[in-house]
């Protein structure tokens, strides 16, 4: 979070408490006045019964018992008043850091696209600059091609990424189910990737002719997005196990690697909308914080579940559970 941001959070939470205090002072204030004068009214009355009159003891004890009547009448009002004004007060805090969260989310989420957006649009403009103003060589020529549509496809993914996202959430999007074959989805998506980075090493275990009813679009990014996460977070030369199987009427889809492990707390938001570890602008990985977040809303869609959990001896696994037909 931005000095700025930090000072903005700090003003609006000290003059959020000030005026609360104010409240509960002045709650306090009503009703230690309103009692002090019940109980003077109180007195009077008292004074003004007379010692000899024959329903004094009757008088008396009624005077005191509206005086307590009264007296519980502002506790239990007073009470009430208090439990409103804490429960209000919580909501808005909660309500006020939620949004102050979001919006330093989707600030950070801005300026991911704008890095994400610009490198491959630089970098295709400069492939094409060169093939335009050059004679290079057949196998040359070839390369930047390959690269070009290489950036191309991430500027796809990334444009998918984000209208799904979007669709998702306005519940606007109508998942079309078919029989699909994920073992073969999964050794096409695998494929990709060892195609578009051939440094990196990715082995597969995958159980054949595993079907699901889903949409071959959402499984692909599911698989596609997993694997991407798994090839950000850990070194060029570990080893990314993509691993499929299906028993007890459950399909295990698992993705795991070798890098650091996350903590509690990261597990618990790694799957949220926007969140990713660090700062936006020191971190050097690659993304928007989209991609686990549509994993795990594809997956809610398909009543399935997704968690991660610690490999050994580092890294994490990532295991996405559907419901065999």
């Amino acid at each position: 979070m931005s000095l700025f941001s930090k000072h903005k959070l700090v003003v609006l939470t000290s003059v959020y408490w000030l005026m609360l205090f104010y409240i509960l002072a002045a709650l306090f204030w009503w009703f230690i006045a309103l009692n002090h004068q019940n109980k003077t009214m109180a007195d009077l009355r008292l004074q003004d019964v007379q010692k000899n009159d024959p329903q004094f003891a009757q008088k008396q004890n009624k005077i005191i018992a509206e005086r307590n009547r009264k007296t519980t009448q502002y506790i239990g009002e007073g009470t009430i008043f208090l439990a409103l004004i804490l429960v209000g007060a919580v909501f808005v805090y909660r309500a006020t850091r939620r949004q102050i969260k979001l919006s330093q989310q989707q600030q950070n989420f801005m300026m991911a696209v704008t890095h994400e957006l610009k490198t491959p649009i630089a970098v295709t403009r400069l492939n094409l600059e060169t093939l335009l103003k050059r004679k290079l060589e057949t196998d040359k020529q070839e390369r930047l091609i390959s690269h070009t549509i290489q950036e191309t496809d991430r500027l796809n993914v990334l444009c998918n990424n984000i209208l799904l996202a979007s669709q998702l959430d306005a519940g606007s999007y109508r998942i079309v189910k078919q029989e699909i074959n994920l073992s073969e989805l999964i050794h096409g998506c695998a494929g990709d990737f060892k195609t578009r980075f051939p440094q990196r090493k990715i082995d597969t275990v995958v159980q054949e002719n595993i079907y699901i009813e889903s949409e071959e679009l959402l499984l692909q990014m599911l698989v596609n997005n997993l694997i991407d996460n798994a090839l950000k977070y850990s070194p060029k030369e570990s080893v990314i196990m993509v691993s499929l199987n299906e028993s007890d009427n459950k399909i295990k889809l698992q993705v795991s690697n070798e890098g650091s492990s996350l903590t509690d707390d990261e597990k618990k938001k790694v799957f949220e909308k926007f969140y990713r570890t660090g700062n936006e602008n020191t971190r050097k990985t690659k993304g928007t914080g989209l991609g686990l977040y549509l994993c795990r809303k594809i997956m809610e869609d398909h009543n399935g579940k997704i968690v991660v959990a610690d490999n050994q001896p580092s890294g994490t696994i990532f295991t996405a559970t559907f419901h065999s037909s």
